[in-house]
């Protein structure tokens, strides 16, 4: 197990593709081909269900395959936020329906392009009242909701017959620019970090452990999801063949949260709950030992692919890998060198075993081999307070009992 170099020129550039493939939930396909052709170039084979999640199968290399040896996942997202066309007001103007979870107001000013069965339109996004010359300081005293703005296509539209005549539907899918910027300090400030430079981190690390030679000892399947964004992502895609989840997504950097826009973010919990004790910690291990830095965190407004494994049901341990971002669902910045580190632990972790030995094995029958967390010394009492026999405080039915036959037998406690 070692620390391999990451192409960083290649997860540059496979960003700004990223970010150039409009990719809103529930408008995936162009960005799973472009992901499938990626892989093919790693050299990674994989598989694809109905939908088009991505199920990458990159085999262990060590020689003899152990009976019940498990398998990992590694688990980002493809899908982004977006909106959908929710109704055609009179004048022509759309109402819109965001899709996932993000506020209104960053979307109010966006650019965007509008996809309908047959073609494609531009437009912005603005609020009802869009003029200061016409409605001067009522602009400011909007509310923030997605019912206070509609979308202006950008063609000679009067009303909602021009907005028919040009195909424009309800249920049409708006995409929202990304207007990526690369700065020469290494800044990336862009929408749709979340999830695509988790994506780019990803398929460098895998770029790099394929062009090392490094061994696998278990098999890792990298999964590219495609509906996290609106809750469901992971969740019918772990096979049973896996014992531990790693999710790939963005960290939110705010006052009062650990992540940062450097090194690597390892959330212990997030709204789904802990993540695994002993695999996170592994994770904080192998930052220490590989000269990775690493920030700890708890998330209490997070769903990640990791969370959707779990409350599908699957056996799994999870842990949460994360890029440290500012302004996440919003105008999002990281630092390309916080990509680095992500990818060099994600390429670390690739090279490693189950991170339980016992979990070789499905089911046990005994505790025996089963792990601690805690040790002898973490569970001693603390301090020297001991608790009375509660005999000797209440007056027990069962210790009247003996007191009337003194000459019964004790009974085994």
């Amino acid at each position: 197990m070692r620390k391999l170099e990451i192409d960083v020129g290649y997860l540059r550039s496979t960003l700004l593709e990223l970010l150039a493939i409009p990719s809103p939930a529930g408008l995936t396909d162009e960005i799973v081909h472009y992901t499938g052709g990626q892989l093919d170039s790693i050299g990674v084979p994989y598989e694809l269900t109905r939908r088009g999640t991505i199920r990458g199968i990159l085999k262990r290399t060590l020689p003899e395959r152990r009976r019940g040896s498990p398998a990992c996942a590694i688990v980002a997202h493809l899908d982004t936020l977006g909106a959908m066309v929710r109704a055609v007001k009179p004048t022509g103007r759309l109402a819109l329906m965001p899709i996932g979870t993000w506020s209104s107001r960053w979307a109010e000013g966006g650019r965007v392009t509008l996809f309908t069965d047959q073609g494609r339109y531009r437009g912005s996004v603005l609020p009802l009242k869009a003029s200061g010359h016409v409605y001067n300081e009522e602009i400011d005293s909007q509310p923030v909701n997605w019912a206070q703005l509609e979308l202006r296509i950008d063609q000679p539209i009067d009303s909602a017959g021009d907005v028919a005549a040009l195909g424009i539907q309800v249920g049409d899918f708006v995409a929202f620019d990304a207007n990526p910027e690369v700065l020469d300090n290494g800044y990336i400030v862009s929408r749709y970090l979340d999830n695509k430079a988790g994506v780019a981190a990803l398929l460098a690390a895998l770029k790099a452990v394929v062009d090392s030679g490094a061994e696998v000892p278990m098999d890792c399947h990298p999964v590219f999801t495609l509906s996290e964004e609106v809750g469901s992502g992971a969740r019918a895609v772990i096979e049973e063949d896996v014992s531990e989840v790693i999710g790939v997504d963005i960290g939110p950097v705010a006052a009062g949260q650990g992540a940062r826009e450097y090194g690597v973010t390892i959330p212990l919990m997030d709204s789904a709950g802990p993540h695994d004790y002993h695999l996170t910690r592994k994770l904080l291990r192998m930052c220490a030992e590989h000269g990775i830095p690493s920030h700890r965190d708890v998330f209490p407004f997070y769903h990640s692919d990791a969370g959707s494994a779990v409350s599908a049901g699957a056996d799994v341990r999870t842990a949460l890998l994360c890029f440290g971002t500012d302004a996440t669902h919003g105008y999002e910045r990281t630092h390309v060198e916080t990509l680095k580190h992500l990818a060099e632990l994600l390429a670390i972790y690739i090279q490693c075993g189950p991170t339980v030995p016992g979990d070789r094995e499905r089911r046990r029958d005994s505790v025996e081999s089963f792990s601690h967390q805690l040790d002898a010394q973490q569970l001693a009492p603390v301090g020297g307070t001991s608790l009375p026999e509660v005999g000797e405080l209440i007056d027990l039915p069962e210790a009247r009992s003996r007191e009337e036959a003194p000459d019964a037998s004790p009974q085994e406690p």
